[in-house]
């Protein structure tokens, strides 16, 4: 539905002028700023709808080749020695088991909710104990799976893993076998990643990834798909062809909305 200018000024505000002002000096027009920013919010889901599939399949392939590399269970919360997590990704797996058990705490009743203080306070509750404190204790006390921690995690671990922190203790011993090919190395998968993660993170907070930045996130996408479990690299792998119909129709959607910026900077 196209703006009506009565309400220009009406979502000037909504968005805010500081959002629309790069747009704005460019058309000189305000509501055309509007009508190209709704433009790149548009192209900003249909690249994080691809991305999201990358993200699953990156987790799961990642997932897959350390439970074979540990062969334990619970390797998530508890690897074997000599392996140790890095500090940053310490505190990524606590937050997400603290967010893994808020959701299964949520969906308990009332009395399943009391019946964890028995376990969580064996010698009785404590006097003036915070409602806070106390949910947090019966918290504490929900057992939940590695896939529902798994699920917490963010894309920032999975590039982290593919880091140089990890070259010698994960991504020599095991992780090359997610990206198999021979001529690829960490750093490449590693910068391929990171584009990705910065794009991710712009569309995650609703700002526009264009130009530079969307071409460097669709090569990302592009070298994932074509080499993740594949060696050689192809554009059949099994990912590259459950988003080529949505790549396709992202890029010209990329091209068509740059062609319509281009047209107010001649």
């Amino acid at each position: 539905m196209p703006i009506e200018d009565t309400d220009t000024a009406a979502l000037t505000l909504l968005l805010s002028p500081e959002r629309l002002a790069t747009l704005s000096q460019l058309t000189g027009n305000v509501k055309a700023a509007i009508e190209l920013h709704q433009e790149t919010l548009r192209l900003g889901a249909a690249l994080m709808n691809i991305t999201a599939s990358i993200e699953i399949a990156l987790r799961n392939a990642i997932c897959e080749n350390l439970g074979q590399h540990f062969a334990v269970a619970g390797w998530l919360l508890n690897p074997p020695a000599p392996f140790q997590w890095k500090e940053p990704e310490i505190k990524k797996i606590k937050l997400a088991l603290d967010s893994a058990r808020r959701s299964e705490y949520a969906k308990l009743s009332q009395a399943e909710k009391h019946a964890l203080d028995a376990l969580a306070f064996p010698n009785g509750s404590p006097a003036h104990l915070s409602h806070l404190n106390r949910a947090k204790a019966r918290r504490a006390q929900i057992h939940v799976s590695d896939g529902k921690i798994i699920a917490e995690l963010t894309f920032y671990i999975w590039k982290r893993l593919c880091g140089p922190d990890y070259e010698h203790t994960l991504w020599k011993p095991t992780l090359k076998r997610v990206f198999p090919f021979k001529k690829v190395g960490r750093a490449e998968i590693a910068d391929h990643l990171e584009n990705l993660y910065q794009a991710r993170n712009r569309l995650a907070h609703h700002e526009p990834v264009l130009h530079g930045r969307f071409s460097e996130a669709v090569a990302a996408i592009k070298f994932i798909v074509r080499h993740l479990q594949a060696s050689p690299p192809t554009d059949q792998t099994p990912l590259a062809r459950l988003i080529a119909e949505d790549l396709i129709a992202l890029e010209a959607q990329a091209a068509a909305l740059h062609r319509e910026l281009d047209t107010y900077r001649t």
